[in-house]
């Protein structure tokens, strides 16, 4: 059959026709294009073939038609552009704000995130060969919103392309996504600096709010790699107060809040908006010299207040975590902020639903023998409680958070024969191991943040309670008491509290004491309970009695006898006997008294009071 079809008509379609027709009828089809004296396209009945099928072939100046079984394997010229517009987007911004990141000791958003979670996952290069290695594991699992803002930047015709070199806004200025981290499933967000110093603007809002609202979904962690100087003053419109606008980040970040654990680390200088997601995260770990977060900059500050002052002054990471306790740790370099959150995640679960993973067990670095040597006979005597520490927990498994900020009180995690814990404790190596605000602020932080996500509590006592005085009392030691107290109280995660020496006062109900529902107090027999110390008690209580005495030493000797009296009064043997504590116990039996007790413990349910929930915190 001989099929004449239009002049225009290309030998693709001629070919299709050919094919189709030849199909239909079951016989030899010639497809003629115009007035051409030789078919363009023929189909005509395959012999060889079982089924009856056909074969179409197609010329143009001699050449037949494409078999239409015969589709290429490689990718067409629409997928090779495809590819080199997302390779042209993971360059990142203009190559002079690349080049500067080395003179600042920062490393490209997209090698950090290599640097994160290993090679990227194998894909083809424009030419269809596979152009980059990964061993299978780890590696960005996928990437959303890579296009964001695509159209505002991206040259339409090579003309352009001057112009957009110098106001490239691939991403949008922020990349989000799931990787693999040690081995857990995570959502991810990273500001990248080269656009527009990794400042926000409409799409990028929506790609985090996206990012967070999948967390509150899958109940897997957040990391958050910020490098942000805020929101794009330029660009307001449409994202600064809408209701899916930077605004919802706070939102986000509340409704996550003991959900998932949100982990933040600085690599820049965080200013306005972008500052409030490092102290909404659970955890934040800034870089020296490097990181920054700040209500506003220097700039903004010197312009409101007059104050001269640079960046880190107002902002650096030993202001944060020396002074306002926002940061938890600080690392020297990019490697280093890795390595700290590659340690504090196997403290911790997926999600508030999930109890933290456990470890082998390791014996401690320290023989617990020397438990008693370590706390000196004299109540007024100082000494390093990771001392008695190193003699309870497995080996390596100390891991202390804000150790520079409020260091009357230690916390910190670790691990009892593999199991996880969170330990709260006085060091008397500071002020004695009194309770300062700010001390008592760190405290219910921790232990707030310990319960959310189900990690149990051990508390080591030994404080001579409250500190007293007008600073502090214009520092709000009763509200951050309260708050330490409250969280206690609240905590519903197994709990057990060592008397190690002193626990005088309030001290011993913000640490866990009896009336607070630990699953177990225990003493050991340097432990005092009471509602001060010897000194202070004799001065309150017998110091007109004892002004009345002339006699110097007649007046030593009863001062001797009264504070010897009140020891026995409220040593921890009286405690054991009147059963105000569980047990006393050999100081180098306390690490595997604790370990059984948090192992019998391990599935203990513990209900509140019904209520929306409580008003303290």
């Amino acid at each position: 059959m001989n099929v004449r079809i239009a002049a225009d008509a290309s030998t693709d379609e001629a070919a299709a026709i050919a094919t189709a027709l030849a199909e239909h009828l079951g016989e030899a089809v010639e497809v003629y294009v115009g007035d051409g004296d030789d078919p363009v396209a023929v189909h005509e009945a395959d012999s060889s073939r079982e089924d009856g099928g056909r074969r179409s072939t197609g010329d143009s100046g001699g050449s037949r038609g494409r078999d239409a079984k015969s589709i290429p394997d490689g990718p067409t010229d629409r997928e090779r552009r495809l590819r080199e517009e997302i390779e042209d987007i993971h360059e990142g911004g203009p190559e002079k704000y690349r080049e500067r990141l080395a003179e600042q000791g920062k490393l490209f958003v997209r090698d950090r995130l290599e640097l994160w979670f290993g090679a990227p996952t194998a894909s083809a290069s424009a030419d269809g060969t596979e152009d980059d290695e990964s061993d299978g594991t780890g590696g960005v699992r996928f990437e959303d919103g890579t296009f964001a803002n695509f159209d505002a930047w991206h040259p339409s015709s090579p003309d352009d392309e001057a112009t957009a070199s110098d106001d490239r806004l691939p991403a949008d200025g922020l990349l989000t996504g799931a990787a693999e981290f040690e081995g857990r499933d995570v959502h991810f967000m990273a500001n990248d600096f080269t656009v527009k110093a990794g400042s926000m603007a409409e799409r990028g809002v929506e790609k985090f709010l996206r990012m967070q609202q999948r967390a509150l979904k899958t109940g897997k962690p957040v990391l958050y790699l910020m490098d942000s100087s805020g929101g794009r003053i330029d660009q307001q419109t449409g994202f600064f107060a809408n209701r899916e606008g930077i605004g919802k980040y706070y939102y986000n970040h509340s409704m996550l809040s003991g959900r998932v654990p949100q982990i933040c680390v600085l690599y820049g200088p965080c200013i306005a908006g972008a500052a409030y997601t490092p102290v909404f995260a659970d955890f934040t770990i800034m870089v020296e010299e490097m990181s920054a977060m700040a209500i506003a900059s220097p700039r903004m500050v010197q312009m409101v207040t007059g104050e001269d002052i640079d960046m880190q002054e107002l902002g650096g990471p030993q202001v944060h975590a020396r002074e306002s306790g926002s940061a938890d740790l600080v690392a020297r370099d990019e490697d280093h902020a890795r390595e700290l959150v590659a340690q504090l995640v196997t403290y911790l679960p997926d999600n508030a639903d999930e109890k933290p993973p456990t470890a082998d067990t390791r014996a401690p670095a320290k023989s617990p023998e020397g438990i008693d040597s370590v706390v000196p006979q004299r109540p007024n005597e100082g000494y390093d409680m990771v001392d008695v520490i190193d003699r309870i927990v497995d080996e390596e498994s100390y891991f202390e958070l804000r150790p520079e900020y409020g260091k009357e009180i230690l916390t910190a995690f670790a691990r009892i024969d593999g199991r996880p814990i969170a330990i709260v404790a006085n060091q008397p190596a500071h002020r004695a191991g009194a309770i300062f605000p700010d001390a008592a602020e760190k405290a219910a932080s921790f232990i707030w943040t310990a319960d959310a996500f189900n990690v149990p509590l051990l508390y080591l006592c030994d404080t001579p309670g409250f500190m007293a005085g007008s600073q502090v009392e214009k520092e709000g030691i009763l509200e951050q008491g309260k708050k330490m107290i409250y969280a206690t109280s609240s905590a519903t995660v197994p709990k057990q509290t060592v008397v190690v020496r002193k626990a005088y006062g309030a001290g011993i109900y913000a640490m866990g004491g009896p009336a607070y529902d630990p699953e177990s107090v225990l003493g050991l027999p340097s432990g005092e309970i009471g509602i001060m110390g010897p000194e202070a008690a004799i001065n309150a209580v017998y110091a007109r009695k004892l002004a009345e005495i002339d006699d110097e030493d007649e007046r030593a000797e009863k001062e001797a006898e009264l504070r010897e009296e009140y020891r026995e009064d409220i040593d921890i043997h009286r405690m054991a006997s009147e059963v105000v504590i569980d047990e006393l116990i050999p100081p180098s039996r306390l690490r595997a008294e604790l370990a059984a007790r948090f192992e019998f413990y391990a599935d203990v349910e513990k209900e509140l009071p019904s209520k929306k929930h409580g008003t303290v915190l």
